[in-house]
């Protein structure tokens, strides 16, 4: 005989509540996975990258405007790693005319805003950017400020997609969220081939969620005989068709740089 006691019912619903949170927690476990996963991945990614203390390099960048016109600027790059805490780079303007001996410093940090100066000829000083201009155009290019710093993995949370290939390379594909304030993205989707965790792709997404950039990073090679360095990036703005091509040259690494060599102090007088 059919049992339509209150009992019933109670159980029935206590069925779908077991049956509901069950399902939660099998999402909050698939997504926790993920999360793992795509910070294990960018740790990888780090621990490759890191140890090679300092370098210098010469950078050709060629802006273009949606128009196909052309504006050539050419720099040089040094870097230098922190113990504990993010790099420290300058770059120095030496062409065109207009902007040689700009120059600008970047102190990349694990767990806060980064510090940025740069040194102006015309104003004969170094003036300290705001730590809320980090989306902002780096020389008119399409690369923001905050593109120009290091890329420390404390600054994000991380989920992983899926694997994939891009162009005939395996790749692991990771969302990353800036955890930082200020940052122009709500996510970057980040590239990593396999098996040498090298960034080639990245996909930038504005704060309406929609595609701003992309970047691809092409021509790496192996220096002293670990660390793979890139000689090519080519970022593309889908919103206004102009783009950026950054090329590397002449990478030197172990300098023998010092802390001392990246104070703002020093700004002008790089030559």
């Amino acid at each position: 005989m059919p049992c339509n006691t209150p009992l019933n019912k109670i159980s029935f619903s206590s069925i779908l509540a077991i049956t509901a949170t069950l399902l939660i927690l099998s999402i909050t476990c698939i997504d926790t996975a993920a999360e793992d996963k795509g910070l294990a991945i960018a740790r990888e990614w780090d621990r490759r990258d890191s140890g090679y203390n300092d370098y210098s390099a010469i950078m050709i960048m060629t802006l273009r405007s949606a128009e196909g016109k052309e504006a050539v600027r050419k720099m040089r790059m040094l870097d230098i790693e922190v113990e504990g805490d993010g790099d420290k780079s300058i770059l120095v303007f030496d062409e065109p005319n207009d902007v040689e001996g700009t120059a600008l410093l970047t102190w990349s940090h694990k767990f806060k805003d980064d510090d940025s100066w740069i040194y102006l000829p015309s104003l004969s000083r170094v003036k300290r950017i705001s730590s809320n201009n980090k989306s902002g155009a780096f020389m008119g290019s399409e690369f923001a400020f905050e593109d120009i710093g290091s890329q420390e993995v404390e600054k994000f949370s991380y989920k992983f997609i899926e694997e994939s290939a891009l162009n005939g390379q395996p790749c692991y594909v990771v969302d990353l969220v800036p955890v930082y304030a200020n940052s122009g993205y709500s996510r970057q989707r980040v590239w990593y081939d396999k098996p040498e965790y090298r960034i080639v792709k990245i996909d930038y997404y504005d704060h309406r969620k929609e595609l701003l950039k992309t970047v691809q990073i092409l021509d790496y090679k192996r220096y002293l005989e670990r660390f793979w360095l890139p000689g090519q990036y080519e970022m593309v703005n889908h919103k206004t068709e102009r783009s950026t091509t950054l090329l590397i040259q002449n990478y030197k690494l172990r300098n023998g740089y010092t802390q001392r060599d990246f104070e703002p102090t020093g700004l002008e007088r790089i030559r």
